[in-house]
């Protein structure tokens, strides 16, 4: 019955924004009281449940989305976007501009959070898009499958850790086997996909000149602009702080940060956070793209202010989907998923990527879906001694299946790249899929040569 609800509830959402014009983040706490009444919830709770689900995500993406789209906004109002494009171009050349983005996003994407690498990377994936005269789909697409892979298969990354430590899986060997397995993922879901999807769906690959999460881009004399490495270090700040803790506890703390820092464990932990490396990151935007431009604090302040205008939106309509797959967990949706494989006879590894995916398109976030499948598979993994890095790898690939409107990566991909529900979908939704899928045949594949 759970499975029932939650199809309805899908189509009902689906229906109040494509059919019904309603704004998403009406759609989606609306769609919430529903599904959650149709799930049994005590109607007492529901204000609750969707309170914890929009309060659980906000906490940390309200300084992280702001304070980045603050940074994005300064280095392009200075002209480091631009700056940064005509230089990435010049040095690759718009035929290998896919490369270059590619190899970029997934070296950040190994120390950030997806959201804190969107927010950062997308303006200048879009000031180079811009600059060369190709779609911002062309690239974005790259860039997009770059971030996720790394979020699904490499610790540090919060997800295959957790998992990882659940399992009782070693860390480092995930971690080297995850990046054999992320990047074939990488190049099948980024520039081979880019192609499929433009193959059949032409009329996205358009050249847009400004995007309502930026704004138009401004046209700049290069010789006025700030220089590469600065620009390149004030939009990336925030990554050098989390590099730095990463390294530091995997070579100090064999890569699982202490319960109770003290010390220098706790400045290294403080600095890595991405709320506090976000906040120091955009202090020094102020200055770098500010101040040290001769810009007054009235410009910088406009410039700010511009920067959360444009994303308010954006804030609202993940806060819904945060909000609608709160309500999925607490209805017992997860529930429901185990007792469904709870009898399964599929090898461990199909097994723990098929639950994960259950999971995945039922409950919406990455992280409650793995995090749910590693307790489900334990039993059955020491049972039939199945090797814990495959099958942790294994629920990393199925946790990125499937993206749909229960979770914020769709909205924010839909947001981000100005795209319709049935264009995010067609994009978003086919290319967490095909990582996913090539994921588990990688996956696979290692398990046979390994064992």
């Amino acid at each position: 019955m759970q499975f029932v609800i939650l199809l309805l509830g899908i189509l009902l959402l689906l229906f109040l924004i494509i059919r019904v014009k309603l704004n998403t983040f009406v759609s989606l706490i609306a769609t919430s009281i529903l599904v959650a009444l149709g799930l049994g919830m005590n109607p007492a709770n529901i204000a609750d449940s969707i309170k914890n689900g929009i309060g659980s995500s906000m906490g940390e993406l309200i300084i992280v989305f702001g304070f980045g789209a603050m940074i994005g906004r300064l280095v392009s109002d200075a002209g480091g976007s631009y700056r940064i494009a005509r230089t990435l171009i010049r040095i690759f050349g718009k035929k290998r501009l896919q490369v270059a983005i590619v190899v970029a996003s997934f070296l950040i994407g190994i120390s950030l959070l997806f959201e804190v690498g969107l927010v950062l990377v997308t303006p200048i994936v879009f000031a180079v898009a811009l600059e060369a005269e190709v779609p911002f789909l062309y690239l974005g697409i790259s860039m997009a499958a770059a971030l996720s892979a790394t979020q699904g298969f490499l610790p540090p990354q919060p997800s295959p850790t957790a998992v990882a430590t659940a399992l009782g899986a070693n860390v480092g060997e995930m971690l080297m086997v995850g990046i054999i397995v992320a990047i074939p993922c990488v190049i099948v879901a980024g520039p081979i996909w880019t192609r499929v999807i433009r193959r059949f769906n032409p009329d996205l690959f358009v050249i847009k000149r400004s995007l309502p999460a930026f704004g138009e881009v401004k046209e700049f004399d290069l010789k006025e602009t700030p220089g590469f490495g600065l620009s390149v270090f004030t939009s990336l700040f925030p990554v050098v702080f989390m590099i730095l803790a990463t390294v530091y506890q995997m070579v100090v703390n064999g890569g699982t940060a202490p319960k109770n820092p003290h010390g220098l464990d706790a400045v290294i932990t403080m600095l890595g956070n991405p709320v506090i490396a976000m906040v120091v990151a955009l202090l020094f935007a102020i200055w770098s793209m500010g101040f040290h431009r001769g810009r007054s604090m009235k410009e910088i302040s406009g410039t700010l202010e511009d920067a959360i205008k444009s994303i308010a939106m954006l804030l609202m309509v993940i806060a819904g989907g945060s909000a609608f797959k709160q309500v999925l967990i607490d209805g017992g949706v997860g529930k429901a998923v185990q007792q469904l494989m709870m009898n399964s006879t599929f090898s461990p590894i199909l097994l723990a990527w098929l639950i994960t995916v259950i999971l995945r398109v039922s409950l919406g976030s990455a992280t409650v879906s793995g995090m749910t499948a590693s307790g489900l598979i334990t039993p059955l993994m020491h049972s039939l001694g199945a090797d814990p890095v495959m099958i942790a790898l294994a629920i990393g690939a199925g946790s990125l299946a499937a993206s749909h409107v229960n979770d914020a990566g769709f909205w924010m991909f839909s947001e981000y790249f100005d795209l319709s529900v049935k264009q995010t979908f067609q994009v978003w939704t086919t290319l967490e899929t095909v990582i996913s899928v090539v994921g588990l045949l990688m996956v696979l594949l290692m398990n046979a040569i390994i064992h």
